[in-house]
């Protein structure tokens, strides 16, 4: 994938996630798109408080995975390079 071609596909991948910022940052969270790999894996870093909190995996099934495959149907997996660390 040329560097154009990723940054457009980043950029439409912020776009779907803006439907889900607003829950995430109403939280004190957000998430941020760290890189989209050959095989469409978008790598993803929780921010603030979904570092740390016990419901990111289900943010992720529920929300962040919905929001990027109904608008990119071409990616595959989305994955938080952060895992959750609950304690």
């Amino acid at each position: 994938m040329l560097a154009q071609e990723k940054a457009a596909l980043i950029n439409r991948i912020n776009e779907a996630l803006d439907d889900v910022r607003p829950h995430l940052m109403s939280d004190g969270g957000n998430i941020e798109v760290v890189d989209v790999t050959e095989d469409m894996t978008v790598m993803v870093r929780w921010l603030g408080n979904c570092q740390n909190c016990n419901m990111s995996l289900m943010t992720m099934k529920a929300g962040i995975e919905v929001a990027i495959k109904n608008k990119i149907p071409e990616v595959q997996h989305i994955e938080a390079v952060n895992p959750v660390e609950v304690g």
